[in-house]
């Protein structure tokens, strides 16, 4: 990645790539560029490079302050809209360290306190009050993410919300201390996640097809989407054939579980060393797998 990352400083800024001065800590920039690259093209953020190209590195001490800090940022939902889950990686050029991540295209529209950002040329604009503008984004964004499709006769009796969202405040838990679904209702989890969202084209309102797929009931997800299913094939001696097979056609959750349990199954099932005591890895996973998580 290192030869990559001079590569990206030879050939400067442009669309999918921005160089930000950062010694110490983190501006309101480099999160306007975070909503840009999501609702453009995505991109490269560094961290420690001039305009020009210049690498000026971040000071050492200041390395895990900003990490943090921008990790909290994007999953603070006072901040992003959605939240993301993106970290800093850390490198080192000509002996200075440089902080950069690789921003993807997302789903939605990422607003950052409020507002949306466009990416254009090697600069962002803030286009929040540019209706068209703002129309396109999305109208680009549904036609390459049917997962954003909005089914408006939906309600939460087609989701398992009610025995599903338990284990959602469990990891959102783990992910870090005080997150913020943890004190959210089920509905306002939605909302945060962009699982519930109003369709500017049409005026829609509704769960959408990513809100089916990982809360739904089965009867659901097939109605929504028939041709969905997750086929997890063993083969082990003759690969014109299978030894076992599982079809999964559930709700995004509990097909994890079921996967899980099926690359147990087939899966040589080594013991290791944990603070001192022999201990199998899958079977400790498949009853604490929420700690895991």
């Amino acid at each position: 990645m290192l030869d990559k990352l001079k590569q990206l400083i030879r050939d400067g800024e442009g669309l999918t790539v921005e160089f930000k001065r950062c010694t110490d800590k983190i501006t309101d920039t480099v999160y306007e560029t975070v909503s840009s690259f999501s609702n453009r093209y995505g991109g490269h953020i560094l961290l420690g490079v001039e305009d020009n190209g210049e690498v000026t590195g971040v000071k050492a001490n200041a390395v895990t302050g900003i990490k943090k800090n921008f990790a909290n940022s994007l999953n603070n939902p006072q901040q992003f809209a959605p939240t993301l889950f993106i970290a800093l990686e850390e490198s080192k050029i000509d002996g200075k360290i440089v902080l950069w991540s690789y921003i993807p295209p997302d789903s939605q529209v990422v607003m950052f306190r409020g507002k949306i950002f466009d990416r254009a040329v090697d600069g962002d604009m803030d286009i929040t009050r540019n209706s068209a503008m703002v129309t396109q984004i999305h109208q680009r964004k549904t036609a390459e993410y049917s997962e954003r499709n909005v089914f408006p006769y939906a309600t939460e009796k087609d989701l398992e919300l009610g025995r599903l969202m338990p284990r959602v405040r469990i990891l959102a838990k783990n992910h870090f201390d005080g997150h913020p679904w943890v004190e959210m209702t089920d509905m306002e989890i939605m909302r945060s996640a962009g699982l519930y969202e109003n369709d500017l084209r049409t005026g829609r309102k509704g769960f959408n097809l990513a809100a089916i797929l990982l809360f739904g009931r089965d009867e659901a997800i097939r109605s929504c989407t028939p041709n969905y299913v997750t086929d997890a094939i063993c083969r082990r001696d003759n690969i014109d054939r299978y030894d076992d097979r599982l079809m999964v056609s559930t709700n995004l959750i509990d097909a994890y579980d079921l996967l899980i349990e099926f690359i147990a199954k087939h899966t040589l099932d080594r013991f290791f060393l944990i603070d001192g005591l022999s201990v199998s890895v899958i079977q400790l996973y498949l009853t604490r797998r929420d700690a895991f998580e």
